[in-house]
């Protein structure tokens, strides 16, 4: 399972999960051709289950870029994992608006959506897919299963690490259903197989959960740098725990942020190190990163599908734009940023800060209409071509992988982490930290980036998120842990429904449980406030 085929290998314990109710969807045996008895007792087959698990992230079913689903119910295309995730974390926010009419679509844009809307039901479905699946790959790798199989020696060893990584790709879906949708239905390896009705879960209990499951597996997984590429390690879950951390007082109201420096140091000194030039962390090249903690592996011929990085790629290409300039066929015409985020970068940052990718040609600043793509900058940081330039293996499905951690990302949490009043680091460390982060988007303009520990506060950190971060799936989590993502404090084109924005009620903080799911289950409550 090597750099590139990891998200290539479709095995036989591929999962059918439709979106008829929560009674299938969260606990069904996965539909083999043949037993799971038989698929599990050759040890020769778990490394192929291990992959589906993976490349359920990136790809939305058995045959791509489209039919044969995994989830049904659903357009496939824009159902992705990434795509639905990306969509639903920056399309509400300052930093994108998409032009596109697909259904559900359009009020993600303002922030009106409701409790059947085909966008956040995609999302709920695939998050609930990928527990399904890994749910049924861990209750077939417990210690009794493997002995009584005849699993041993380096091979038993094996089966154990690939059930470390299980647990935590589910430990990723549940922190997304969390983070996304607050209290929501609830099912393991341990509950029974077969029709019955899931119980909800609190946030606080879930959050308990996550963290439990992260350090249970933490002492099982494969040392830092040390696994496969695009496979989870100690840095993966550690990164995982320190995102829970940060974001607690969001999730059960206690502050954990002494928690989320134990463990971003602990990511900072597994020796990842930035990359010299930021633009090459969207660029096919970036599966040879030293910074990318964890990336969902995408491959122009052999994981195609209309989400991930091919999604980001041509979705912000259109207007005046070449397409071949970024290794693609064809822009799509449709994401495009606010004028309150572009206004992010100021003054002298606009000509030297590496991170303000913005097309301006033929574009206006103002987004008078979501619809019209010349309405907005496009971002140019999403590319399909290599540092020497050179396109990906298909111009119309992208090479390029997609960081969902990366070393820049924990120095923030570091830094914010300190300013929030946790213990264990320091304000000098976490200027150092902002500083290498600014140097490098600066170098070789002639101008200097670096800021002073006067400068260095939780507004500012919130900023320089978005810089760095941009479109990388980060913004709302980020505006809701300030408090800005609803209410009217903070206000940008379309929030609300209005050109100029508008207060939005606080329990848009979450999405809604599909309506199809409350129906289902009597045991599930709406979310508040739908």
């Amino acid at each position: 399972m090597t750099s590139r085929y990891l998200r290539t290998i479709l095995c036989a314990g591929l999962v059918a999960v439709g979106t008829a109710s929560c009674t299938d969807d969260l606990d069904r045996v996965p539909a083999y051709e043949v037993t799971s008895a038989t698929v599990y007792k050759d040890f020769a087959n778990y490394k192929s289950i291990l992959a589906k698990l993976y490349a359920g992230f990136a790809v939305t079913g058995q045959q791509g870029p489209a039919g044969k689903p995994d989830v049904g119910g659903v357009d496939e295309g824009a159902s992705n994992y990434v795509r639905t995730y990306w969509t639903l974390q920056e399309v509400p926010t300052d930093e994108a608006v998409v032009a596109w009419n697909d259904p559900g679509l359009p009020v993600i844009n303002t922030m009106l959506w409701a409790a059947n809307n085909d966008m956040t039901k995609a999302m709920y479905y695939r998050i609930f897919y990928q527990v399904t699946a890994a749910n049924e790959f861990i209750r077939e790798t417990t210690d009794a299963k493997l002995e009584e199989r005849g699993i041993t020696g380096a091979n038993l060893e094996a089966a154990k690490t690939y059930r470390a990584e299980a647990r935590f790709l589910r430990a990723l879906s549940y922190w997304h259903a969390l983070d996304l949708y607050g209290s929501v239905p609830f099912v393991t390896e341990e509950d029974p197989i077969g029709a019955f009705f899931p119980e909800q879960i609190s946030k606080e209990d879930l959050f308990a959960y996550i963290e439990s499951e992260l350090k249970a597996v933490e002492s099982e997984l494969v040392d830092a740098r040390q696994n496969e590429y695009a496979r989870a390690d100690k840095a993966a879950a550690w990164t995982l725990l320190t995102k829970l951390y940060l974001n607690a007082p969001v999730y059960t109201g206690e502050n954990k942020y002494t928690e989320a420096i134990t463990y971003a140091k602990k990511v900072i000194d597994a020796g990842y190190q930035l990359e010299e030039d930021y633009d090459e962390l969207f660029m096919t090249n970036n599966d040879n990163s030293s910074e990318i903690i964890f990336p969902i592996a995408f491959d122009g011929m052999r994981t195609q599908s209309y989400g991930g990085t091919t999604f980001l790629t041509h979705g912000a290409v259109g207007g005046d734009m070449v397409a071949a300039d970024f290794g693609i066929d064809s822009g799509w015409g449709g994401l495009r940023v606010t004028p309150a985020f572009y206004n992010l970068f100021s003054g002298t940052a606009l000509d030297n800060d590496d991170r303000a990718n913005f097309f301006t040609k033929g574009q206006t600043l103002e987004v008078e209409e979501i619809k019209t793509f010349k309405n907005g900058y496009p971002i140019t940081k999403w590319k399909n071509i290599n540092a020497a330039g050179e396109a990906g293996s298909n111009p119309t499905f992208v090479d390029t992988d997609f960081p969902m951690f990366r070393l820049a990302d924990v120095y923030l949490m570091y830094a914010e982490a300190v300013l929030r009043g946790g213990s264990g680091g320091s304000v000098g460390q976490a200027l150092e930290y902002v500083n290498a982060l600014r140097n490098r988007a600066y170098v070789g303009t002639g101008a200097d980036g670096s800021i002073t520990s006067s400068q260095l506060n939780l507004n500012f950190i919130l900023d320089e998120r978005a810089r760095e971060l941009n479109w990388e799936g980060h913004r709302r989590t980020d505006l809701i842990r300030y408090n800005l993502f609803t209410g009217g404090e903070y206000l940008w084109a379309w929030k609300g429904g209005l050109k100029e924005g508008t207060s939005v009620p606080a329990y848009r903080a979450l999405y809604p449980i599909p309506s199809d799911d409350l129906v289902a289950n009597p045991n599930l409550k709406p979310t508040p406030g739908y």
